[in-house]
C-alpha cells in the first residue's frame, strides 16, 4: 500500500472513530485501534490514537466544560494513574489477542445486559470510583481503551446526557496526557505517529463539530440505547 493511500485510509478511521466519540462521549479508540493495527501495528496506533484523544478532549470541553462533574473526574484520574503502569507492561509483554478478547467479553456481556432491560446497582457513593478508574488505566496504558470502565461507571451512577459526554472529555483531557507521557517515556513517539497526528487535526475538529450537532437531535433514552449498542459492536470489533 503507497504512502498517500495508506495516509488517507488512517485519516478515514480517524474521521469516523472521532465522529463517534464527539457525538456519545466515547469510543474513538475503540474503533480506531483495531482498524489502526491492522495497518500500522499497535506501536504505531497507541500512541496515535492517544494524542488524537487529547485534541477531541479540548475541543469538546471548550463548549461543555461547564457540565464536567470535577469531583467523579478528579477521583477517576486519580485511579487511572495507578493502572497506567501496568497497562505499559501488558502493552510490550502481553500477546495483544488476550486484552482484545477480555475486553470484548466484558463489552458485549455489559451492553447486552443492558439491553435485556435488566437493572444494573445503582452506585449512590463516590468512593466506588476507584476500581473503575484502576481498570481503566491498566486498559488506556495497553490499549488506549480506558473508556470502557469510565462509561460503565458513568452509568452506573445515572449521569444524564450532557453531564455524561462532558465528564468523560475531563477524564479523557488528564488521562489521555498521562498515556501519551507513558508511551513517550516507553520509547512509542516516532515520526510516523508525529506526521499522521499533525495531518488528524483538522479532520478532528471538523468530525467533533459534526457530532456536537447530531447529538442535539437524540433523546436520552436513545441516547442510552445507543451507548449500549456501541459497546456490544464495540465488543465484538475486538476480535478482528
Amino acid at each position: 500500500m503507497n504512502f498517500t493511500l495508506l495516509s488517507a485510509l488512517v485519516l478515514l478511521i480517524i474521521f469516523i472513530s472521532t465522529l463517534i466519540r464527539s457525538t456519545f462521549g466515547f469510543g474513538n479508540a475503540l474503533i480506531a485501534m483495531p482498524l489502526l493495527i491492522l495497518i500500522l501495528g499497535t506501536k504505531t496506533a497507541a500512541p496515535l490514537v492517544a494524542l488524537v484523544g487529547i485534541v477531541i478532549a479540548l475541543v469538546m470541553l471548550l463548549r461543555e466544560w461547564q457540565e464536567v462533574d470535577i469531583k467523579a473526574a478528579f477521583y477517576l484520574i486519580l485511579s487511572t494513574l495507578a493502572g497506567i503502569p501496568l497497562g505499559l507492561f501488558f502493552l510490550k509483554s502481553t500477546p495483544e489477542g488476550i486484552v482484545k478478547m477480555i475486553l470484548g467479553l466484558v463489552l458485549i456481556g455489559f451492553g447486552l445486559y443492558n439491553l435485556s432491560g435488566l437493572q444494573l446497582p445503582s452506585l449512590k457513593r463516590g468512593t466506588m470510583v476507584f476500581p473503575f478508574g484502576l481498570l481503566a488505566g491498566i486498559l488506556g496504558g495497553a490499549y488506549n481503551a480506558n473508556g470502557p470502565p469510565v462509561v460503565i461507571y458513568g452509568v452506573m451512577r445515572g449521569w444524564g446526557k450532557e453531564k455524561f459526554r462532558a465528564t468523560l472529555q475531563g477524564y479523557f483531557l488528564i488521562s489521555s496526557a498521562l498515556i501519551v507521557a507513558g508511551h513517550g517515556i516507553s520509547g512509542l513517539w516516532t515520526r510516523s505517529v508525529l506526521v499522521y497526528f499533525l495531518a488528524s487535526i483538522p479532520i478532528v475538529v471538523l468530525a467533533v463539530l459534526l457530532g456536537d450537532w447530531m447529538v442535539q437531535k437524540i433523546s436520552g433514552e436513545h441516547f442510552n440505547r445507543a451507548i449500549n449498542l456501541f459497546l456490544v459492536a464495540a465488543g465484538f470489533l475486538m476480535f478482528i
